[in-house]
């Protein structure tokens, strides 16, 4: 297998390893230093100075095909010319030269419609098992020697952009370039930007024949009833949708087609921070394995016995894992038409109730508004809870405009019936500093109550602000904590807490309402501008 074609140009390589196993991804990683085997069999990573995602060093190259569907004006799309493009793959090739390389072939998308086949050029030994967990494998040999990648990543962590010679803000760089199919990334350990940049690629084409393409995770009940989860880093979307009694599809990607839903991903990246084996324990099990990546997690010299309690490097601890490890996952990657749509929210303010039930424009309304708090660690500079809006629940992920993928969520939820819920993982009884978060074993409750149908019959209220409903009960979980007023101890700070946030959100959707139709626009707080 050659990698000299004109679509990577890659030559004078010291070797090329190609598709290599667990095992001996393994036996390079210790080799080159890369990594260290922790006890139990994990192997610990360090990704430097970037420990989260760089948002604002990921460029799409504006050319014939991107001119007229990404959002530039309005989203968050870089545009990167594509002679700019050219130079810094040149360098990247000259860079590679006389240095070895690590190739995966692999899959994105379990639903053979709507698959990608996407090909990995990596330095790092460790950065190839990444990719072997986070992808699809191909375990066919005849069909590994004739795989044709439809994108194709070029990874040099080691190797620093220079803002002048190549045009980037910074030493990091990630960009997609639709037209010759290929993703340069640099500039960066931190592995999740290999999984986002496809990510990104899916959620531009997929939008473009019909398909939805989610930030959620998804699990299914043992009658068959698949229920998605949106949601940033942090709202609980891996932990939540982590649940014994229901089969887990998958925890972070995932496309909505006119078969079912299906995940994008084979595996599994959560956070791992102060993580409990009673609470997580199906995502804690995975910390003990043999093929798991550990990125910036602790251990003790000498019995290598993690401390996953322990931040010195990030709040941002991460595991990495195949599916296949986890117990019950849904093999093929694959669900019907969810029962149940479920937008998770960390609210920093203390105003959302615990629990809502969504009219679909309102379910529309939120997905576009994408509120939540930004977590410790998820991005370079945040080091405690922040407000904050991302469209769809994950705008740095998706290049069309946000009323694209929410009329296409509308189209879903409307001709299956699903039933749309707000679920709030942040603070109660006060805003971040005074309240305290939600526990998880009430979110836990909440949700099964939802997803089981135990809060078809309970009665409602509406809420005054957001006018979404809100259960005034619900089996085991304290009926004091869904009534968030309720949980302050002065109602009239909470009043203008929940006047100050209805106005953020406003404001934050004056720039998509343009794109979206009246219901939609009408489904938002009701309270005036002050500004």
């Amino acid at each position: 297998m050659d990698l000299s074609s004109p679509t990577t140009g890659l030559q004078h390589l010291q070797g090329a390893h190609w598709n290599l196993s667990v095992p001996e991804l393994y036996e390079e990683i210790v080799r080159r230093k890369e990594g260290r085997i922790a006890f139990r069999g994990p192997i610990v990573t360090n990704t430097g100075e970037y420990t989260g995602r760089s948002p604002h060093d990921k460029y799409i190259v504006l050319d014939g095909v991107t001119d007229e569907n990404v959002w530039w004006d309005g989203g968050e799309a870089r545009r990167f010319t594509p002679a700019q493009f050219d130079r810094l793959l040149a360098r990247q090739q000259a860079y590679l030269q006389g240095r070895d390389v690590f190739v995966q072939d692999c899959h994105a998308g379990a639903d053979p419609k709507h698959k990608l086949a996407v090909r990995v050029i990596t330095q790092n030994a460790w950065h190839a098992l990444f990719a072997r967990n986070m992808f699809i494998q191909e375990d066919d040999a005849a069909k590994l020697a004739e795989f044709a990648p439809d994108f194709t990543i070029v990874h040099t962590p080691d190797f620093l952009a220079d803002p002048e010679t190549d045009g980037t803000r910074s030493e990091v760089f990630i960009v997609l370039n639709f037209a010759r199919r290929m993703i340069l990334i640099g500039g960066s350990k931190y592995a999740g930007e290999i999984k986002k940049s496809i990510f990104t690629t899916l959620n531009y084409l997929l939008p473009l024949k019909g398909v939805l393409g989610m930030h959620c995770s998804a699990n299914v009940g043992a009658d068959g009833d698949s229920a998605l989860f949106f949601g940033l880093s942090g709202t609980g979307k891996t932990t939540l949708s982590a649940d014994s009694e229901r089969a887990l599809i998958g925890d972070d990607e995932h496309g909505w087609s006119e078969d079912g839903i299906f995940n994008f991903e084979g595996g599994c990246y959560a956070k791992v921070i102060r993580l409990s084996p009673e609470a997580e324990p199906e995502i804690y099990a995975q910390t003990q394995n043999f093929g798991t990546i550990l990125e910036n997690v602790v251990f003790a010299e000498g019995t290598r016995h993690l401390d996953l309690d322990d931040a010195t490097f990030t709040q941002n601890t991460r595991a990495s894992y195949p599916l296949g490890n986890v117990p019950g996952v849904v093999a093929d990657g694959r669900g019907g038409h969810p029962k149940n749509v479920v937008l998770l929210t960390c609210d920093a303010f203390g105003v959302m109730p615990p629990i809502a039930r969504l009219t679909p424009a309102q379910a529309m309304y939120h997905f576009i508004s994408g509120y939540t708090a930004k977590v410790a660690g998820t991005e370079r500079g945040v080091t405690e809870p922040k407000a904050a809006f991302s469209a769809c629940f994950g705008a740095p992920f998706m290049p069309l405009h946000p009323a694209e993928y929410a009329k296409l969520l509308g189209q879903q939820t409307s001709a299956h019936e699903s039933t749309c819920w707000l679920v709030n993982t942040g603070w109660s009884g006060g805003p971040y500093g005074e309240g305290e978060r939600m526990a998880i074993q009430h979110s836990r409750a909440l949700l099964r109550a939802a997803l089981d149908g135990q809060l078809a019959d309970v009665e409602f209220r509406e809420d005054p602000t957001f006018g979404f409903d809100v259960p005034t009960s619900c089996p085991g979980v304290p009926s004091e904590i869904l009534d968030p007023r309720a949980t302050w101890s002065d109602p009239a700070a909470y009043d203008d807490r929940a006047a100050g946030l209805a106005e953020m959100f406003q404001q934050n959707f004056e720039r998509f309402a343009s794109g979206t139709t009246a219901d939609v626009r009408a489904a938002g707080p009701r309270i005036a501008l002050t500004s």
